[in-house]
């Protein structure tokens, strides 16, 4: 009969973690940041972002993953493999989209009084660039050398659970959103198709919300 050991228990625990390092700096950094950025904004929503979204993970990819962030989905990658879909995916969307901006609930929740192209333009751009590179860059990068293109679901988890409280149906789609804009950028190596395909969306979304349907 096995007798326990505590020692040879602390033992396989410590190998454990020594085997997943970087996957457990990821995930816990991942989670960190998440709640941080909940419970604790610093100075205003875009502004947290940054910090928490982007800032904070390439410090950890440049210090404790001794990555290079360019490794870890903020280089160009491969343009040729990633802007077709870029292309087709912000087409789609418009027409698929466009049938919703005439719904009450989400015309109410993304209408703006005073709207200002500009400075919203400004701040969603610094928003979606913080929280694409954190999930479509450090999680995706951060995680596919063990876990490969499991990577995209998993980062596809907090993707969903951060849209919790916003209209159903967005945060629904988050979830297919959230697979199809990893998979393109695991395909083309770059964070960055991820972020031109969201930027367009929302632009599109809102600029008709609150220029078209007045």
């Amino acid at each position: 009969m096995a007798t326990f050991s505590f020692k040879e228990e602390l033992q396989k625990i410590w190998r454990f973690l020594k085997d997943c390092r970087n996957e457990a700096i990821v995930i816990g950094a991942a989670l960190l940041f998440i709640t941080l950025h909940r419970y604790h904004m610093i100075w205003n929503e875009w502004f947290s972002d940054l910090i928490y979204y982007a800032v904070f993970p390439i410090l950890i990819s440049v210090i404790l993953l001794r990555k290079n962030p360019l490794k870890m989905g903020l280089g160009w990658g491969e343009s040729r493999v990633w802007w077709p879909y870029a292309g087709i995916v912000c087409l789609v969307s418009a027409l698929v989209l466009f049938p919703f901006t005439l719904s009450p609930g989400l015309q109410d929740y993304y209408r703006m009084e005073d709207f200002a192209i500009v400075g919203y333009s400004l701040a969603t751009c610094v928003q979606l660039f913080s929280s694409e590179f954190f999930f479509r860059g450090f999680l995706i990068f951060g995680l596919k050398d063990r876990f490969k293109e499991g990577s995209i679901f998993i980062q596809m988890i907090p993707f969903v659970m951060v849209h919790l409280g916003k209209p159903e149906i967005e945060t629904l789609s988050t979830i297919l959103t959230g697979i199809l804009f990893g998979y393109i950028a695991y395909k083309g190596k770059s964070f960055w198709p991820a972020f031109f395909i969201h930027m367009f969306i929302n632009l599109f979304f809102v600029f008709i919300v609150n220029l078209v349907w007045l």
